[in-house]
């Protein structure tokens, strides 16, 4: 009678360090505790600051209407922005132009008689471009009306160049993304145009406004 062979059973080993996948196991928890971590410090580290809710000329009052919050992180070392925790200054206007969705850095911000800038409205005999909006930059362009036979219609003459364009108003005194014939334009011209542009406006002339070569034609107001 023969005795039929039993099976041993293979005892289970146990994994050693030496064990590859006891390694990649151990590789895997430490970088999903490493990827927590940084993001609970990336959140901590983050900031409420200002940014603009649309598009700032200098001048533009800086508050709830013109600004609104984010979260962000820490600027590069040697940028600072508008924090809330800093508090908006009273009465404080852009300095320069913002972008819409710009964080405000803290030197675009200053009181009124920072900005050297004045609006003034000013008639256009012309229509504007289709994609003419506020923040473009434009010259100014001066045509003396009234000529006759004996005296010849002078040339167009650069009254004022590079001036931001703040804003389009309608006929009706409505602000405007667009204007045709007869629209009138607001702009911001630097202190020393002003006397020239005011004597412009006071003469039997027409004005145009042309887009600035190189400059931007805005990025609106939505």
């Amino acid at each position: 009678m023969s005795i039929e062979e039993v099976p041993v059973a293979r005892r289970v080993r146990r994994p050693t360090w030496r064990d590859p996948r006891l390694g990649v196991g151990v590789l895997l928890v430490a970088g999903s505790v490493a990827l927590g971590t940084w993001a609970v410090q990336d959140a901590a580290a983050a900031e409420q600051v200002y940014v603009a809710r649309q598009t700032l000329t200098p001048g533009t009052v800086l508050d709830e209407d013109s600004l609104m919050v984010v979260e962000a992180r820490p600027p590069a070392p040697g940028q600072t922005y508008l924090r809330v925790a800093d508090e908006l200054p009273s009465g404080a206007v852009a300095t320069r132009l913002l972008g819409a969705g710009e964080m405000v850095p803290r030197a675009a911000v200053g009181a009124p008689n920072d900005v050297g800038l004045r609006p003034l409205v000013v008639p256009v005999s012309t229509a504007l471009p289709g994609d003419l909006a506020p923040g473009a930059t434009v010259d100014l362009w001066f045509t003396p009306t009234g000529a006759s036979p004996e005296t010849p219609r002078p040339e167009p003459e650069l009254l004022a160049p590079g001036l931001l364009l703040a804003g389009i108003v309608e006929e009706d005194g409505v602000f405007t993304a667009t204007g045709g014939a007869g629209a009138s334009v607001e702009l911001l011209v630097p202190d020393s145009d002003v006397p020239g542009v005011l004597a412009a406006l006071a003469e039997d002339a027409e004005l145009v406004v042309v887009p600035a070569p190189g400059g931007q034609h805005g990025t609106g107001t939505g």
